[in-house]
């Protein structure tokens, strides 16, 4: 596996944005706190995706080891948890983690957490049951995306759920509209692709043989616009 230079270009960005400038924007965001309309479209459309991702999981999770790849405040990480997961809930913002931390409850039942500031691609995290990364790989060219998924599917046994941006008329016009909020409330730019084009990619590369595209599910509320795709292992 070889990231490209703008894989990790993206990701020093994307670490400096989600830790310092959009820390707090984000710790309230995934919180009950009042948001503006805008913001809490996006707060839907997130719960939304996260009740997706989580219902294409077991709901008895007791001896699996589950990897939450961009994990951020670590709601989906609790859910898990609380099925009975073994969870490694990993991002690349240190301040989220702390958050996250935070927020843990303390009574998770069978489950466990281990909040890690790193990244998802460290083969030092170990072998896991099943992969889950929700909004973590939508800043990403095409091709790095695929490299993401051929280091985690090294190390996974079952299957990978993923978001995507759609490339999509809606997704399109909300990107103009974007251009006139002001710069610093903006995130760093997503990467819209065809579904179609993504689920043959997968299935073309050869480093990801033995993988095929699954279940895929999108959300569109306001102004979040994702979809999820599933791959497992053939």
């Amino acid at each position: 596996m070889s990231l490209t230079l703008s894989y990790q270009q993206r990701r020093a960005a994307l670490e400096a944005y989600f830790d310092a400038t959009a820390m707090d924007a984000w710790a309230k965001l995934t919180s009950d706190a009042p948001v503006s309309r805008i913001r809490a479209t996006v707060r839907a459309g997130r719960d939304e995706m996260r009740g997706n991702l989580l219902s294409w999981l077991p709901e008895d999770l007791r001896g699996c080891r589950l990897l939450d790849a961009g994990c951020g405040t670590g709601a989906l990480a609790v859910e898990a948890a609380r099925r009975g997961a073994d969870v490694v809930a990993i991002d690349i913002a240190p301040n989220l983690i702390a958050i996250a931390k935070e927020r843990m409850p303390r009574d998770l039942g069978a489950g466990r957490i281990d909040f890690r500031a790193g990244d998802m691609l460290d083969p030092g995290l170990g072998q896991f049951d099943y992969v889950v990364s929700m909004d973590s790989l939508i800043h990403y060219q095409m091709e790095d995306v695929l490299r993401v998924l051929e280091g985690l599917a090294a190390r996974t046994r079952t299957s990978i759920a993923f978001t995507f941006a759609p490339r999509t008329p809606a997704l399109a016009a909300l990107h103009w509209a974007g251009q006139f909020f002001p710069r610093s409330d903006r995130s760093p730019a997503i990467v819209p692709f065809a579904p179609i084009k993504l689920m043959e990619s997968i299935e073309a590369e050869q480093v990801l043989s033995g993988w095929r595209s699954a279940r895929t599910q999108r959300v569109s509320r306001g102004f979040y616009i994702s979809q999820a795709l599933e791959i497992t292992r053939a």
